[in-house]
């Protein structure tokens, strides 16, 4: 019994030291956390954010939520549950980059994001919901999310070309405007009318007039069309096809992304949509990163 138990464990241990399965994991490492974003706002737009009025319990001495606290406590608990889901899957890839001794740093810091984003979540909870706080919450998943998908594209080997300093320095200008836009849309979603909770009164929302905030939004969303145009006409003018099909398919997020977001605007936002905007966000985020993994510098004296 021992010895059968012994050689499933270094089977499963021999599998953590193939390129496939570091592949694999790194892979899962970027879907995970783009699924608790998107589990993240249906515990907001259910107005299940204080379904468990405490943290780390649920409820006083309760870990797991009581039949008092209703759906809204099930939906918040099982949201706390899926950063184990999380926290599984980045150790395991950690483990397989450790084994392998590959790009075991960036492993590393992506699980450090896991117990950050946990402690953060609890004082979300015990701020009652402060939007500022539930700002940076996404924000950091947003970050996590582009340490995970850069260490998928390490692992996976997956091409990039030289490119002179200036579209290099496009595809950099790109990027941090994409970042900006997402720091832009929680301020503008903190404004908003979905305060997470039923009690709306009892949670505090951004003091700023929504209209212009949404505006400031939507501008910076035209810079960030703009520089993706503009890295789609350069990538074609040179016949860098990875670096045009890139920007194309930032483009389709892009335009795809806007026609939601002006959809939720002028039907009041309506949770549902809110929910595809915020899943929307995740792909624009990992589209601009992709426009920017796809280049580097060109050598000094290169034509």
């Amino acid at each position: 019994m021992t010895s059968t138990l012994e050689a499933r464990t270094a089977g499963a241990l021999g599998w953590l030291r193939s390129a496939a399965a570091l592949r694999w994991l790194a892979l899962a490492s970027v879907v995970v956390n783009v699924g608790i974003v998107v589990t993240g706002g249906a515990v907001r737009l259910t107005n299940s954010g204080l379904g468990c009025p405490t943290w780390p319990r649920c409820n006083g001495s309760d870990l797991v939520p009581n039949s008092r606290l209703g759906i809204n406590g099930a939906i918040e608990f099982t949201n706390r549950t899926l950063t184990f889901v999380v926290g599984l899957t980045l150790a395991l890839t950690l483990l397989a980059a450790w084994r392998q001794r590959r790009h075991v740093g960036l492993a590393a810091l992506a699980l450090a994001g896991v117990p950050a984003q946990a402690v953060l979540g609890g004082i979300v909870v015990l701020t009652d919901l402060n939007p500022w706080l539930v700002a940076l919450h996404f924000l950091l998943s947003a970050a996590i999310i582009a340490v995970t998908f850069l260490l998928w594209w390490r692992v996976s080997e997956q091409p990039s070309v030289a490119v002179a300093p200036p579209a290099r320095l496009l595809a950099l200008g790109l990027t941090g405007v994409a970042g900006f836009v997402l720091v832009a849309g929680t301020v503008v979603t903190g404004a908003g009318p979905h305060a997470g909770d039923l009690k709306n009164g009892h949670v505090r929302r951004i003091d700023l007039p929504i209209a212009g905030l949404a505006q400031f939004h939507a501008d910076l969303v035209m810079v960030l069309v703009g520089l993706t145009v503009g890295v789609l006409a350069l990538g074609l003018a040179l016949r860098v096809a990875l670096l045009w099909r890139a920007a194309a398919l930032l483009v389709g997020v892009e335009l795809a992304q806007g026609a939601i977001g002006y959809t939720q605007y002028f039907l009041n936002v309506p949770p549902l949509l809110v929910g595809l905007h915020m899943f929307g966000a995740c792909l624009v985020w990992l589209a601009a990163l992709r426009v920017l993994l796809s280049t580097t510098s060109a050598p000094a004296g290169a034509s």
